[in-house]
């Protein structure tokens, strides 16, 4: 694995009509860093022709220091296993996925990556909720709305203490992240709550940060969907209660450990400073 280079996951699904801007966007931006990078579109059984129109991007703009591949998932099977599909198969220590309408802007990507690369966190997530004057665009009424009664939902149910669960940006050290991610069940709606509850209960160093956001119509967010993540929240906590995550929170502990210990012995004199973000993220 590298340390310097970026893999960056797209799931997608019947995304073909704006999967082309953002991915150029995406290399485009991984270009221009030093480490370069990968980009991961994992097509969950899309109807469409996202498939054709990623791979179509990718040959037309090869790059020395970014690759880019389509991984087909057959049948369509949600954007959570969508997403653990994409991190399992990054080839890079700093994974993040974003969504396909790149509604956070690629200017932000540093708020996630850097804090995990200076060695301070281990999950670093976008949140719309922390700082809402960053919000450019904002979603309808009623969709804030409905977001605002699942985020309170959540706490209630899960204990997490975090602000905005569902926001698709969200950044892993995966060395440590490899066994929670490997041990989430949920494929859809819920899955993001499922992430950050195993990385939660496993104490790992997480980062709720404030980033700049735009609502792009077109999402395949639907009301049954949003249904649906509250039956998974109780999911998640019927799993905890099951012990259905217990492997993957001993693991990820032990891989976080062992992390520790290895930067002990490699770099004895450093002194960890705070990261100094220019808003204030929700730090765990």
């Amino acid at each position: 694995m590298s340390s310097a280079s970026l893999s960056i996951v797209i799931p997608a699904y019947n995304e073909s009509a704006r999967i082309g801007k953002t991915l150029r966007e995406l290399l485009a931006y991984l270009e221009e860093q030093p480490g370069g990078g990968e980009v991961i579109v994992v097509d969950d059984g899309s109807k469409d022709d996202t498939t054709g129109v990623a791979e179509g991007v990718f040959k037309e703009r090869p790059a020395r220091n970014v690759e880019g591949r389509v991984i087909r998932v057959e049948p369509n099977r949600g954007k959570g296993h969508a997403v653990r599909t994409g991190l399992l198969a990054a080839r890079n220590t700093v994974a993040a996925f974003f969504d396909a309408d790149l509604s956070m802007p690629v200017a932000e990507t540093p708020k996630l990556v850097e804090p995990i690369r200076s060695g301070q966190y281990d999950v670093v997530f976008g949140s719309r909720a922390l700082d809402r004057r960053l919000i450019g665009t904002h979603q309808p009424w009623m969709r804030e709305q409905s977001g605002r009664v699942f985020n309170l939902v959540m706490r209630l149910l899960t204990g997490l203490p975090f602000k905005d669960t569902q926001c698709g940006f969200k950044a892993f050290r995966m060395d440590v992240c490899r066994a929670v991610v490997e041990g989430a069940l949920i494929d859809r709606f819920g899955f993001d709550v499922e992430l950050l509850f195993i990385a939660h209960r496993a104490g790992l160093r997480m980062l709720e940060y404030p980033v700049r956001w735009d609502d792009v119509a077109g999402g395949s967010v639907s009301f049954r969907s949003g249904l649906q993540g509250f039956a998974e929240l109780n999911e998640v906590r019927r799993n905890n209660a099951r012990g259905l995550y217990d492997a993957a929170v001993a693991r990820a502990r032990e891989a976080a450990q062992s992390v520790k210990n290895h930067r002990r012995l490699t770099e004895p004199s450093e002194v960890e400073t705070d990261v100094s973000p220019e808003l204030a993220g929700q730090r765990i």
